[in-house]
């Protein structure tokens, strides 16, 4: 069993090794060839090429084709997309060796929107494969495997561009090319699991027929619920609103990195960068590769951060402080974090508070915002939760994007007028987890169920702080991740287990 396990780890391992060693590649990608002030409108572009790609994949695994065999069509997609893009990059024309900003460069958007749209898809084609071939058991004693190896790989990526986008000769596009290669090895050792242990789903006796496939009300029950309940919106808020926060801090990060190494390695008048009319100077190879590495070293961080606390654990601090007190924890964290960074706005200052805001999230709000889904029915535990997780955290983070495509100018009208808006979040999130806090016991102690009026009594007969801590000693589902490029979580990492799916068809566990 424990081979079985191994066998599956490493697609997982390849998976998130490669996401995040591209991951690390793709601001720099967007930076050299259409310029720093455009990463803002590519995170708003991917969100609307996520929510075109999310249905596609819904649509065909709905349609009974196996997992692993949309596994095969989507990594060879991938590998195919990521292979020519690195090509590409080490073009003279249409690569890096071509200085000219240029926002109608299409490799750069191409590029971006590619790998936002892989972190999206692939992990949870994965758990959807790993849930249908692990009973509950099995999982519990394998996903914790399968989980580590997704964190090495997510240390392992961006270590190796922190190391090597300087040293070797093209290094970035190099690099690139060995992410698109791990979409390869993901294919291969997919394939090598399907070929020695089979495909069948373990969750359905044999001989019994597969469950007919409800009609789903899909994302306007979701929706429905959202609006019906301020407390599912107060879980909304807990969950995704403090992104808007980490994508304004996250891009202040990049434009500060930027001026940082374009000063250490000026583009001078005969350089191709140089540009005499505008004004608009690109960068050159060298502030190229280095901004690579410091955004590797960033990667190192966040994930080495995020290892230690799946080490550690955070129940200690639910059980010191009690849920209330740890609810209105992380958001006053977060405004001192905002406040720090506007009253000392240098690189060092704002690559440390991207790190705390990483710890702060997946040590203190990831465990307390699922727990308040206990006093909740199944319906939005599952179809509000839904919402949430796909089109509430993409939205925040293009709502956070809005904010500093405007200000987007200069570092410091960003910094200024970005802060204050981090500031209002902040203290909108504090108030609202004082509300959630007083909701929940209240709701425990008289066993309401949010989302069925018909029933008083609580689901889990009191056992809401314990099951939460469990689940977040297991996994974490949710949207509030710091990821994407700015924001990392614990699907970009692996962990996203869906442990709790195990069992379930495929559908249950799914983005």
């Amino acid at each position: 069993e424990m081979l079985r396990t191994l066998c599956l780890a490493a697609t997982l391992f390849f998976m998130i090794g490669g996401y995040w060693t591209l991951r690390s590649l793709k601001d720099a990608v967007v930076m050299s060839i259409n310029g720093v002030e455009y990463i803002p409108i590519a995170k708003m572009a991917s969100v609307g090429v996520i929510l075109c790609v999310v249905p596609l994949y819904n649509f065909l695994l709905d349609s009974g084709i196996p997992p692993y065999r949309l596994f095969y069509l989507f990594g060879t997609i991938y590998f195919g997309l990521f292979t020519t893009i690195a090509l590409l990059l080490m073009h003279p024309t249409y690569g890096l060796e071509n200085q000219k900003l240029d926002p109608y460069r299409v490799l750069g958007w191409v590029s971006y929107c590619g790998i936002e749209s892989f972190g999206s898809v692939m992990v949870s084609l994965y758990w959807s494969f790993a849930n249908s071939n692990f009973s509950l058991k099995t999982a519990k004693a394998s996903y914790g495997v399968m989980v580590a190896a997704g964190q090495i790989g997510s240390i392992l990526g961006p270590t190796l561009v922190n190391m090597f986008s300087e040293k070797w000769e093209q290094g970035v596009a190099k690099l690139y090319l060995l992410g698109a290669t791990c979409m390869l090895m993901l294919q291969f050792t997919m394939y090598t699991y399907v070929s020695i242990y089979g495909a069948t789903d373990r969750n359905v006796a044999p001989g019994a027929e597969k469950p007919t496939k409800k009609e789903s009300s899909g994302v306007l029950e979701g929706v429905y619920l959202f609006i019906q309940h301020n407390y599912v919106k107060g879980i909304f808020a807990i969950s995704c609103l403090f992104m808007v926060e980490v994508t304004i801090i996250d891009f202040t990060m990049k434009v500060l990195a930027k001026d940082h190494f374009a000063s250490e390695h000026p583009c001078e008048p005969s350089m191709p960068c140089f540009d005499p009319i505008e004004g608009n100077h690109g960068l050159t190879e060298e502030a190229t590769a280095a901004v690579t590495t410091f955004l590797g070293s960033f990667g190192q961080a966040t994930n080495g951060l995020s290892f230690v606390m799946s080490l550690l654990g955070t129940s200690a601090v639910i059980r010191y402080l009690g849920l209330r007190l740890t609810l209105l924890l992380f958001p006053s964290l977060c405004l001192a974090v905002v406040i720090m960074v506007r009253l000392r706005p240098t690189l060092f200052v704002v690559f440390l508070a991207m790190i705390l805001l990483k710890g702060f999230s997946y040590s203190l709000n990831n465990p307390t915002k699922e727990m308040l889904y206990q006093p909740t029915s199944q319906a939005v535990r599952y179809k509000a939760k839904s919402w949430i997780d796909t089109f509430g955290a993409r939205g925040s983070k293009a709502l956070g994007s809005v904010v500093t495509n405007a200000f987007s100018n200069s570092a410091q009208t960003l910094i200024a007028n970005g802060s204050l808006v981090g500031i209002a979040v902040a203290s909108f999130l504090i108030w609202n987890a004082r509300f959630m806090g007083q909701k929940f016991d209240e709701y425990t102690e008289s066993g309401y169920i949010v989302g069925d009026e018909n029933s008083g009594i609580a689901e889990d007969g009191g056992t809401n702080l314990q099951f939460g801590m469990a689940q977040n000693e297991v996994s974490d589902t949710s949207c509030a991740v710091l990821d994407d490029d700015d924001e990392v979580g614990p699907e970009e990492e692996g962990q996203d287990t869906g442990v709790e799916n195990a069992g379930k068809s495929p559908e249950v566990s799914r983005v």
